[in-house]
C-alpha cells in the first residue's frame, strides 16, 4: 500500500483565482526518499499539505481528483486519523514549537494519543537520539539555534511513530553545514528505520545526493520525475523552473563544453578540484 497516491489532482485555494495544482498525478512508494523541486508557487507545498490531510480539512478550497494516504481517500478521513501515519515539518520550526521544554515538545503528540507514560519517555529518548538532540530535554526550544529547532520539530513528528515524514523546505534558514546534517538525518531515517520521506525544496544541491527520486513542478504541474542524475543534469532547464542547480551539474556542463563532450553527467564528475584540473589539463596538453 503506497504512502501517497495522487490521481489527476486539481486544487484551488478558496481565495485564489487559479489552481495551485492542475492535474497532478504522483505516487510515493514505501521507503522512498522523494524530493519535490520547484520555485515558489509551483505547487510543492500544496502536495505536502495534501499528504497529511491538512488539505482539504484545515485549508479550504476546491479539490478534484483522487488523493489517497496509505490507501485511504483523504476527503473521507480526518487529519487526526492520519496523524499516526504521517508526520509533517514546516519551513519555519517556530510555527510548530510552543512548549516550554524540548521534552514537553516531543512528548506532546503521544500524550494527546493517550500513549502510556513509560512508552512516551521511550519515544522521546528514541526520537531525540535519532536527530542528535539527546540531553537537550530540559532546554527551552526558543533558546536553540535554527538547526536545533528544526531537529526538535522533526523529533516531535517522529515521536508519533509515523510511517512517512513530510517536510516543506525544512532547510530554508540553515547554513550549508546545517543543511547537510539535516539531510543526513533524513537519509538515516529512510535507510535504518525504513521511513518514507517526502521533502519539498527549491535548491537541488542535497537532492542530488540523498534522494531516490526527484519530481520537478512548475505552475501546479509535474514536468519531470525520475532519478536525480537524469532530472538534475541540465542546469539551464532547472534555472528556467526556478530551481537552483547542484554545483556538480554546473561543473559537468562546463566540462562538457571545455572538453568537447556531451556525455559527462554531474554524477560522473570527480569530487575534488585537483581531479577536475587533471581532466582539463589532459585536454589542454598540460597547460590547465
Amino acid at each position: 500500500m503506497r504512502p501517497l497516491e495522487l490521481r489527476d489532482v486539481v486544487f484551488t485555494y478558496a481565495d485564489s483565482p487559479k489552481p495551485a495544482l492542475d492535474g497532478v498525478s504522483l505516487d510515493v512508494e514505501k521507503g522512498e526518499f522523494v524530493t519535490l523541486l520547484g520555485e515558489n508557487g509551483s505547487g510543492k507545498s500544496t502536495v505536502c499539505l495534501l499528504a497529511n490531510g491538512l488539505i482539504p480539512h484545515a485549508l479550504k478550497g476546491s479539490l478534484g481528483g483522487s488523493v489517497k494516504i496509505f490507501g485511504f481517500e483523504v476527503s473521507r478521513h480526518s487529519v487526526a486519523e492520519f496523524a499516526t501515519r504521517v508526520g509533517i515539518v514546516f519551513q519555519e520550526p517556530e510555527s510548530q514549537l510552543f512548549c516550554m521544554s524540548v521534552e514537553e515538545e516531543v512528548s506532546f503528540g503521544p500524550e494527546n494519543l493517550a500513549v502510556p507514560r513509560e512508552e512516551i519517555r521511550d519515544r522521546v529518548e528514541w526520537a531525540l537520539g535519532l536527530v542528535g538532540m539527546k540531553g537537550y530535554n530540559d532546554r527551552s526550544p526558543f533558546s536553540l539555534s535554527g538547526g536545533e529547532k528544526q531537529r526538535v520539530a522533526i523529533a516531535a513528528a517522529l515521536s508519533m511513530h509515523p510511517d512517512m515524514i513530510v517536510l516543506d523546505e525544512p532547510a530554508y534558514a540553515l547554513d550549508p553545514v546545517g543543511r547537510k546534517e539535516l539531510y543526513r538525518v533524513l537519509k538515516e531515517l529512510k535507510d535504518k528505520q525504513g521511513m518514507t520521506v517526502l521533502l519539498a525544496e527549491r535548491d537541488a544541491e542535497e537532492a542530488s545526493e540523498f534522494s531516490d527520486r526527484v519530481v520537478l513542478l512548475k505552475a501546479g504541474k509535474v514536468v519531470g520525475s525520475g532519478k536525480p542524475r537524469e532530472m538534475l543534469k541540465d542546469p539551464d532547464r532547472l534555472r528556467s523552473l526556478g530551481i537552483l542547480p547542484p554545483q556538480l551539474s554546473e561543473v559537468s556542463t562546463l566540462l562538457n563544453r571545455r572538453l568537447g563532450r556531451s556525455d559527462l553527467e554531474f554524477s560522473d564528475v570527480p569530487g575534488s578540484v585537483r581531479a577536475i584540473t587533471r581532466l582539463l589539463s589532459a585536454r589542454d596538453g598540460g597547460k590547465a
